[in-house]
């Protein structure tokens, strides 16, 4: 695991990157009266607070990635830093992901980027090559919600394990599939999406970025749903530009506070 510290491009990211990094800890640490994912609400699900417009550069936007979920045009991204082996990276996947996918990805309004953010060991780290190596061949997203079905990660991910949930995801070349998961690609593919995620400031995982708006951990489906639609509304806020008249909220003359 790259051990550089985190590199903030902007001094607005620190904040963000300290919110993230803490609430992301508190909602993933190990089980305990206080570590269920909703610790962090209060801290992440807010709409209105928390935007780093700088950190909406963190969003790769390119067509050909076969990690990624919508149009690369959509007005909305969300970036998922996960591992695996994370187990509220696997309840999001079952219990939120799909909701989003069908509410908003497939209306064109939201696209989904993975990262993978390996933080649990040598099995992460093969199973992030793995996701990488399916995703050459098309089959990411069916190796995702194989590796993240109920149970998937008590089995652990040795070498045969990944192999049968590349046979589970329809992944058609195994012996390409085991070539390109022990391949420098898919190491180097891997270390970007981690160098990203220490940059941000992510300690653990599931984090996520919404247009520049950190959010931590696996929160309820509202943390996502309001953050989606707020970044919605100030997309198309944007592109329609400043407005001009009496409805633009401008004063002039004496009630102007001049």
């Amino acid at each position: 695991m790259p051990t550089s510290k985190p590199v903030m491009i902007i001094g607005g990211v620190v904040l963000a990157a300290t919110l993230l990094g803490v609430a992301s800890y508190a909602t993933t640490r190990p089980s305990g009266p206080s570590s269920s994912p909703g610790a962090a609400a209060e801290v992440s699900a807010d709409p209105s607070a928390g935007v780093y417009p700088e950190l909406e550069a963190y969003a790769r936007r390119d067509a050909s990635d076969k990690l990624a979920l919508g149009r690369a045009d959509a007005p909305v991204v969300l970036i998922e830093y996960a591992d695996f082996k994370c187990g509220y990276c696997g309840k999001f996947a079952r219990d939120t992901e799909p909701e989003l996918v069908k509410r908003y990805v497939d209306a064109g309004t939201l696209r989904i980027e993975w990262r993978n953010f390996p933080i649990f060991g040598e099995e992460s780290e093969a199973a992030a090559r793995a996701s990488w190596a399916a995703g050459q061949q098309g089959r990411f997203w069916e190796f995702h919600k194989a590796a993240y079905a109920q149970g998937a990660k008590e089995k652990g991910f040795g070498k045969e394990r990944l192999t049968a949930l590349a046979k589970e995801a329809g992944v058609s070349d195994l012996a390409r599939f085991t070539r390109d998961t022990d391949g420098a690609a898919a190491r180097a593919a891997v270390g970007r999406d981690q160098e990203q995620g220490y940059s941000l400031g992510a300690t653990s995982t599931p984090s996520f970025l919404v247009n520049g708006r950190p959010i931590a951990g696996a929160q309820p489906m509202e943390a996502f749903t309001e953050a989606i639609d707020a970044a919605a509304k100030a997309a198309a806020a944007k592109k329609s530009g400043p407005q001009s008249g009496p409805e633009s909220g401008a004063k002039t003359g004496p009630e102007s506070g001049r």
